[in-house]
């Protein structure tokens, strides 16, 4: 991982980094788990309005400073009403759907670099950006919510179809398993996967290289791509209502319960082989 520049700007615990005025780098630094939750929320939308304002950025990457986790499910311990309490951002979507809609159409190329676990939330923003690049060893991508009676919130049912086909998206989803990163490549949920050791300089290099580009050239080619490939938002707004509604019911109440009790929420097993332990829970 790059150094922080002097001109680092801390926001909270997700840091922003400007390596240069085009290129951006975000990371996720939520000890011990990367865990996201409400209290998360004014960061990374303050972070998504400075990508949609600022004139001079072309390209942001967003990583993690947590081994094992570039960023996971959403935080069960924050109580509902800390959720459901905030408004709708300017889509009109829910705050999580809003923001993640707003970085797919920002005028900025979002790069995702994936070391360590993409759970839940963290597998939403990364399908949310523009690219998705994966340490073939250390990576892991999953929805793992199903498995816990609860119906993902966040988009992957409007944008994993989009990226692998149906088959394999209710694979992905139904199945609610661990997707290690070769297999993530393969099925198309991320562009490539990398040997670790090289995964931090390809990004740059490809960050960097993409910020040395005419701003107006690449923001007009995401546009058309974006008609040609976004889902639009009517797909994405029942799934976080859904998704609310279904952690309320007695079979999510459960089966959270009995992760609980085996060590979700912290350092340990459960969070490190999350797909196996949610297989376990209902036999």
């Amino acid at each position: 991982m790059n150094s922080p520049s002097p001109s680092t700007i801390e926001v909270a615990e997700i840091r922003l980094m400007r390596q240069s005025p085009a290129y951006w780098r975000v990371t996720f630094d939520l000890p011990p788990l990367n865990i996201f939750g409400p209290k998360n929320f004014p960061q990374l939308n303050g972070i998504i309005t400075a990508l949609e304002t600022d004139e001079h950025v072309k390209v942001v990457v967003f990583d993690s400073a947590i081994d094992g986790f570039f960023l996971t499910h959403y935080d069960f311990l924050a109580k509902p009403e800390d959720t459901t309490g905030v408004p709708p951002g300017p889509t009109g979507l829910q705050p999580l759907p809003d923001m993640l809609v707003r970085l797919s159409r920002a005028p900025v190329v979002s790069i995702a670099a994936i070391r360590g676990r993409a759970t839940g939330v963290g597998s939403e923003l990364a399908l949310a950006c523009d690219m998705r690049f994966a340490s073939r060893e250390k990576a892991i991508l999953s929805h793992f919510e199903v498995g816990a009676a609860i119906v993902p919130g966040g988009g992957p049912m409007a944008r994993l179809p989009r990226l692998m086909g149906r088959g394999r998206a209710l694979e992905v989803l139904l199945g609610a398993d661990d997707i290690p990163g070769d297999l993530a490549e393969l099925y198309g949920y991320v562009n490539r996967s990398l040997p670790d050791s090289d995964l931090d300089a390809f990004v740059d290099s490809l960050a960097t290289r993409i910020a040395s580009f005419d701003k107006r050239a690449i923001t007009e080619t995401k546009h058309f791509v974006d008609v040609a490939s976004l889902p639009p938002d009517f797909e994405i707004a029942p799934e976080w209502d859904v998704c609310f509604a279904s952690i309320m019911r007695p079979a999510a109440q459960e089966r959270i319960k009995k992760l609980m009790e085996r060590g979700f929420h912290k350092p340990g097993d459960v969070e490190n082989r999350l797909g196996y332990h949610v297989g376990q829970v209902g036999r």
